[in-house]
């Protein structure tokens, strides 16, 4: 029990630490990305019936959505809470509410499986492509549950198989043969790790959530050539950056090369590199 508790301290750390190390490359290109994902954050708002003077927790909030989204629903009278166990990425979604005037939000540092708030009156709890970072499903939903008001909504977002979401495994297999990886573990903290439904669903149900739905909704996301793509991946994604950072010069431009050369085959006759993925939303309510 104590060697657990361990892993899951240790791995906490190394999640903070890689969000945090990578908080400036989303920033960087939050515009590019949100792009995208602003009607995913519009759809979890519309799914958990948010409206004028509720208040909604966004757990693993990043760099502030959809908690910017919620708060422009329930204002003039309603608030939000977001929080994330990044400061860094804490940082930028507050920048980001301060340059939009939104005042009627509340960013706090903090786990979303072990929420430190002390709050249990929420009308919805939000949480937009957090789960999959999420190893004890059942613990972090009992949580959210726990905060929810008698007849609370909950909406999440998580991506779907790696066959569908070309966004994050565009050259994947590659990469991984060059770099004579192990293919990932089973149930390793993956962002497509949820995209058996079934998982979720459960652990859901197993949460004291009812009357579950699920749809599934297209992603667009769009880069002026691939090198753009590839320097997106760079910057935002702690895995692949750690990986570049463990190679050989030479390596990591074989690296880069074969990642630029997949996206490639996204390229469009305008040439833009588009990449539609899909997105699966669940909702519930307590």
């Amino acid at each position: 029990m104590a060697e657990q508790s361990n892993d899951t301290g240790r791995l906490k750390n190394e999640q903070k630490r890689d969000w945090d190390a990578a908080a400036a490359g989303w920033k960087k290109w939050w515009p590019v990305l949100e792009r995208a994902a602003q009607p995913v954050s519009d759809r979890l708002v519309e799914l958990a019936r948010v409206g004028v003077g509720a208040r909604v927790l966004d757990v693993a909030t990043g760099s502030g959505e959809p908690a910017v989204t919620a708060a422009r629903h329930v204002a003039p009278s309603g608030h939000v809470i977001a929080v994330d166990q990044s400061p860094g990425m804490l940082a930028i979604a507050r920048e980001r509410a301060e340059s939009l005037r939104i005042s009627n939000i509340e960013f706090r540092e903090s786990d979303g499986e072990a929420l430190t708030i002390a709050e249990h009156d929420f009308g919805a709890v939000l949480c937009r492509w957090g789960l999959m970072f999420m190893p004890d499903l059942v613990g972090a939903l009992s949580g959210f549950r726990q905060r929810l008001i008698s007849g609370g909504r909950i909406a999440v977002s998580v991506w779907s198989t790696p066959d569908k979401v070309p966004m994050i495994s565009i050259g994947a297999d590659i990469v991984r043969k060059l770099a004579n990886l192990p293919p990932p573990a089973p149930g390793a903290l993956d962002p497509l790790r949820l995209g058996d439904t079934s998982i979720l669903s459960n652990a859901l149900e197993q949460s004291g959530f009812k009357e579950i739905e699920i749809e599934r909704m297209p992603v667009t996301f769009e880069f002026d050539s691939a090198e753009d793509f590839t320097k997106m991946r760079e910057d935002v994604a702690s895995a692949f950056r750690a990986l570049l950072a463990r190679q050989s010069p030479e390596m990591r431009r074989q690296i880069i090369s074969a990642v630029t050369d997949a996206a490639r085959k996204f390229t469009q006759s305008d040439g833009k590199v588009r990449t539609t993925n899909e997105t699966i939303l669940f909702s519930a309510h307590t």
